[in-house]
């Protein structure tokens, strides 16, 4: 299908992907950043605040920020990397689609900057597929070394969900695994509870996490299904009350209808070597909840959705 692009009111590129169900997504060039996923009903699955700084020189809080090379400040350089702060481009001559019916997609790339270049001394090429297909939205980055010496990076995208209440929320795969708590200097804990549930602010990243985890919102009877390859860790984030007044970009409200769940390759970084590729890929879809004896009906979440 072809890309449908236009320009905001300040001039800004946006690709508008469709596909024949009526879902829909929208992606602003700069950042190469999905701000927008609507289901066939046209209900907002991904959470923007409304006091959103739509201008350049500030990644938009809420949709799939992307953080690289570096996850929040886990290295030298600003809060989560430099590529959720750049234009991108549309990727002229991405890799072969495999086949695939009634499927929208976008390829973007990120190319170093001689500014870059000063900040974070590595040539590379950061490129993302993002696809659309009835039910699901599917992102897949992959950053090639093409440098003459070997890199390390972090790498994550965030994915701002939107719930109705994020006491109602809880989250299903991360149980009795390690994490870095970021409110406690970054010791590392191991999950007791049976699910993650919110009563309070939370920063996290879970480590060796499943390649598939529930988010499971009781009020709208919706469940989030985020599965994931090449991104080991799993962040976390809600700001609750306080910290949500703190933040210039965000509703005092804002921390009730949303929750961050990433996808993730911190703890481990990744290295490659002179005209390596790395790839990532990450499917998100939402789907009815089936709720029995409070969990997922198993059926679904281990053998999938038809």
């Amino acid at each position: 299908m072809p890309v449908n692009m236009i320009n905001d009111a300040d001039g800004s590129p946006r690709v508008i992907l469709s596909e024949p169900t009526g879902s829909t997504a929208e992606v602003l060039l700069y950042g190469g950043q999905v701000v927008s996923w609507k289901n066939e009903r046209r209900e907002e699955l991904l959470f923007v605040t409304k006091k959103a700084l739509w201008k350049p020189s500030k990644a938009v809080r809420g949709g799939i920020p992307i953080y690289f090379p570096q996850f929040a400040n886990f290295g030298p350089l600003e809060r989560h990397g430099f590529a959720r702060n750049r234009l991108w481009s549309l990727d002229p001559s991405p890799s072969p689609l495999s086949p695939a019916n009634n499927q929208s997609t976008v390829d973007l790339i990120l190319r170093c900057t001689e500014d870059d270049l000063k900040a974070w001394p590595h040539r590379f090429e950061l490129r993302l597929r993002i696809s659309l297909s009835a039910g699901k939205l599917t992102l897949i980055p992959r950053v090639r070394n093409t440098d003459n010496k070997a890199f390390s990076f972090t790498f994550a995208l965030r994915n701002y969900f939107s719930v109705s209440d994020i006491s109602e929320v809880r989250i299903e795969g991360l149980e009795t695994l390690d994490y870095f708590d970021n409110l406690m200097q970054r010791q590392r804990y191991t999950e007791q509870a049976d699910a993650i549930t919110f009563d309070g602010e939370i920063d996290r990243v879970y480590l060796s996490t499943p390649t598939k985890i529930a988010i499971i919102d009781h009020e709208k009877k919706r469940t989030f299904v985020l599965r994931k390859e090449g991104m080991g860790d799993s962040a976390v984030w809600n700001p609750w009350d306080k910290k949500a007044k703190a933040l210039p970009d965000m509703g005092d409200e804002d921390f009730k209808i949303m929750l961050c769940v990433d996808s993730a390759a911190i703890e481990t970084p990744v290295t490659l070597k002179p005209l390596e590729e790395w790839k990532g890929r990450q499917e998100l879809s939402a789907v009815s909840s089936s709720y029995c004896s409070g969990q997922l009906d198993p059926r679904k979440v281990l053998h999938g959705f038809s």
